[in-house]
């Protein structure tokens, strides 16, 4: 093989690992491309230490995007069918390590690969003409399904489109302040340090406005059995949420309280639910909701419930130990918030009675009790945040408590 025609299918096939990579989620561009391409130049190809070292060093700007990149560069360059170029580096790698389990980020990386291959068109007879000018389209009636009836597929639309939600509140004036021309109060100190310049001269008075910002969002999500399938998916609109706003602080219980707000900051999903995954070890057990909420009453809720915070409460409210010690515990959560807001997928059903203890002694403190089933209901509570709270519905459910 002549030296430029193995340049043309180096050059072509570190093209289609950089699109193997964008596919992935990696924002590689056509920059990073020419400057991967240049590398090869300045290396010893036959070493493949120096070309992972190089590609790396072209392709990836972010700590977060090393492991997938380095998943994605063994996938792809030991693929048997590419060039002779990739099998030499194939068999420079050695011999092959033990099976292990699935890093994060396998997955789409499989999906990303197997996207290159095009599905061959059926034929024309094959093809049949499909009359839809009465169906619902798939969005729409993706939105109203019950989370718990989702395929594997419905599921995986469901978070893309949960993804794409953002969670507006409204901005709350701090105690701090920030200099401003037109501000209304005047800042005596500023003035008085900026005469100095002068001479004791003052010739402007320094001026000063109220900080606003969001209120921190404080979300508890029961993780039980009953509870699990609802808090796996509504857990990518959690990270959705702590990637978007700061001041996100997430707890999940089950039999006991795990605080994963940390984990849920890494913007990959699948490496934030797999550090989730470990430090959870109750997940789809019982339920001590009393237990929970005590523990965050003592240990988190000075440290996270300041400034006017919001709270969501997510549970269907049926808790192992009856109603022991549950109604102080939400008596005093509700103090320490501006706003309780309880999310039950039991309110889905039209004939839902709060008739468990759980239930009955959680309401009197609650300040909205909603639905969380679907994708409209997600939507409906993003834009429900920076609404006044409908105390008619409340003082409704009080009444049937």
């Amino acid at each position: 093989m002549s030296d430029l025609t193995a340049r043309g299918l180096l050059s072509l096939n570190i093209l289609n690992f950089a699109r193997l990579l964008r596919r992935a989620g990696l924002p590689i561009g056509p920059a990073d491309m020419l400057a991967a391409q240049d590398a090869m130049t300045r290396i010893d190809i036959g070493r493949r230490a120096q070309v992972h070292t190089a590609l790396r060093a072209t392709m990836v700007h972010r700590h977060e995007h090393q492991d997938m990149f380095d998943q994605a560069f063994k996938l792809y360059w030991r693929a048997k069918e590419n060039n002779e170029v990739l099998e030499m580096l194939d068999k420079l790698a050695g011999p092959k390590p033990p099976p292990e389990k699935a890093p994060p980020g396998s997955r789409r990386l499989a999906e990303a690969l197997a996207a290159k291959q095009e599905k061959p068109t059926p034929p024309e007879e094959a093809r049949e003409e499909i009359d839809a000018v009465l169906t619902v389209s798939e969005r729409e009636h993706l939105q109203t399904m019950d989370f718990e009836a989702m395929s594997a597929a419905e599921i995986e639309n469901a978070k893309r489109e949960i993804a794409r939600l953002h969670l507006p509140l409204d901005q709350k004036r701090t105690r701090r302040t920030r200099p401003d021309a037109n501000g209304p109060r005047i800042d005596l100190r500023a003035t008085i340090r900026a005469s100095l310049r002068t001479g004791g001269e003052i010739f402007d008075l320094a001026r000063t406005r109220k900080v606003t910002k969001p209120p921190p969002l404080v979300v508890l999500c029961d993780i039980s059995g009953s509870m699990a399938r609802y808090a796996q998916i509504l857990l990518h609109f959690l990270h959705a949420v702590a990637n978007d706003r700061d001041r996100v602080h997430t707890f999940l219980f089950g039999t006991r309280l795990s605080n994963i707000s940390r984990q849920l900051r890494h913007r990959d999903p699948e490496v934030a639910f797999q550090l989730v995954s470990q430090i959870v070890p109750d997940w789809s057990g019982g339920t001590r909701i009393g237990e929970a909420l005590a523990a965050f009453n003592q240990q988190w809720s000075r440290r996270v419930l300041g400034q006017g915070a919001m709270v969501l409460l997510v549970t269907d409210g049926l808790d192992r130990d009856g109603a022991a010690g549950l109604s102080e515990n939400m008596e005093r959560l509700h103090k320490s918030c501006s706003r309780l807001i309880w999310l039950n997928p039991l309110l889905r059903w039209d004939g839902f009675e709060p008739k468990s203890q759980g239930i009955r002694a959680m309401l009197p403190h609650v300040d909205e009790f909603r639905t969380v089933h679907n994708l409209a209901s997600l939507r409906a509570l993003v834009a429900s945040l920076s609404a006044p709270p409908d105390l008619r519905a409340m003082d409704r459910w009080r009444i049937a408590a």
